[in-house]
């Protein structure tokens, strides 16, 4: 079976962009540095993605390119078929990742339908309740699966390029115009100063919480850790710069991370709403921001803008994350994208279920996936590239540069001391959190 590649760099730059600009900027990054610290997580999370996160993209292009296959597949290919537990690491996270995203993009579709119908006028907790789980979070989370399913079934030119291509630009446009707008709007100083004015002493007293937290959303916002990365890269071409095109990527991200915090807490602020309480949890964004909506002038015009480019967001992100599980289906077993897209994202939903049904659920996959495995899986990939696969690592990273540079070197070293050290800290931190979070959630 001859095997899509991309059609243009623009094409891949944009599709890799909103796998990693979606829910984890709009949605999941204002609620966690509202229940983190406000202005002291986002200071970590700039520093994990530039320190991390960053060259454990690289890691990923790398094996991904040189592979040319599926994050199981590549390490196959590349000599290495022992080590494909690394990539059955990205591909479980990636399957429990997409089956909770979804539910949450099934609440978008549901704001935007009330935000032009008068859905949450008056108490927008309450309406939340009704949104976030039973007989409409099902049906919702169906119908976002579907449109996911839909386009990746098309394939990589016709189907993710192409959605990129127009839905990307849209995102970052409107996310400016509501930042501009949120800068208009009267009493926003609090907001500004929770958000952009650290307290070291909040990290002092909560890192055990924040470095985990950070380095989650650090890999969940870049697609790290899962392979999603890697199956991207695998449809590239030997004369593209894989450095180049990375700090592109993670420029746009964070570019787009900071606009979603510039939107929301000025919004929260200007509402008089508590930046702590009203900007932390799953449902937060929602609730906040749809009681921040009813009382601006033409809010819920603003509302429907707002969620309907959360919406767009959310679906390049989850298109990537399926393209990954097909792409392994369709190299291994050799079946045909549509069936294989089809039966993927029917498993997906049902295992999502739970997450439909109770929030609890929903909190306890986001933290496994995220803080555990994603973190995981990037320590796995990086030991392989800095202890098994360096030399082979190097020639392909300076492939479309004319060899390699000095920041090969500093990256390498990078991949094999500081990578894992930082991150088996944080997975330790993450595990004893998420032991906690079990025992008094569910026992």
């Amino acid at each position: 079976m001859v095997r899509d590649t991309w059609a243009t760099r623009t094409g891949f730059i944009l599709a890799a962009v909103g796998s990693a600009v979606g829910l984890g900027n709009i949605w999941r990054f204002p609620f966690l540095t509202g229940e983190s610290g406000g202005a002291v997580f986002v200071v970590v999370y700039l520093a994990l993605v530039a320190l991390i996160g960053l060259p454990v993209m690289l890691v990923e292009f790398v094996i991904g390119r040189r592979s040319e296959r599926n994050p199981v597949g590549a390490f196959r290919r590349l000599g290495h078929p022992s080590w494909k537990f690394a990539g059955a690491i990205g591909a479980l996270a990636g399957f429990i990742i997409l089956s909770y995203y979804s539910v949450v993009g099934g609440w978008v579709l549901q704001y935007i339908v009330a935000s032009f119908s008068g859905g949450y006028t008056g108490d927008t907790g309450a309406f939340f309740v009704q949104t976030a789980s039973g007989t409409n979070a099902i049906i919702y989370h169906a119908i976002f699966m579907a449109l996911v399913a839909g386009i990746v079934s098309l394939g990589v030119r016709d189907g993710l390029e192409r959605a990129a291509k127009l839905m990307v630009p849209s995102v970052i446009v409107l996310l400016v115009i509501l930042a501009v707008y949120a800068a208009t709007l009267p009493d926003t100083g609090p907001g500004y100063e929770f958000y952009l004015s650290p307290n070291v002493d909040t990290f002092a007293s909560d890192a055990v919480n924040i470095l985990p937290a950070a380095a989650g959303q650090a890999f969940f916002t870049l697609s790290l850790g899962m392979g999603v990365m890697i199956t991207y890269s695998s449809y590239l071409g030997e004369d593209r710069n894989l450095l180049n095109d990375s700090l592109i990527i993670v420029a746009i991200d964070t570019f787009i991370a900071i606009l979603a915090g510039l939107v929301t807490f000025p919004f929260l602020a200007s509402q008089g709403q508590d930046l702590v309480q009203d900007g932390g949890g799953a449902g937060a964004v929602f609730i906040s921001l749809a009681a921040a909506f009813e009382t601006m002038p033409a809010g819920h015009l603003v509302g429907g803008v707002f969620f309907i480019m959360l919406a767009v967001a959310a679906l390049t992100s989850a298109f990537s994350i399926l393209e990954m599980v097909v792409s392994y289906v369709v190299d291994t077993f050799d079946i045909a994208r549509v069936p294989a897209t089809l039966a993927l994202a029917a498993i997906i939903f049902v295992i999502g279920l739970p997450t439909a049904m109770d929030l609890n659920y929903l909190d306890a996959y986001d933290k496994f996936a995220n803080n555990i495995l994603l973190i995981a899986g990037g320590l796995v990939l990086s030991l392989f590239i800095g202890w098994v696969f360096a030399s082979d690592a190097l020639e392909e990273l300076g492939q479309g540069r004319g060899g390699n540079g000095g920041f090969d070197t500093y990256w390498i070293n990078v991949v094999r001391y500081v990578v894992p050290i930082a991150l088996l800290v944080t997975l330790a931190l993450a595990i004893q959190e998420y032991v906690e979070f079990l025992q008094t959630t569910f026992f």
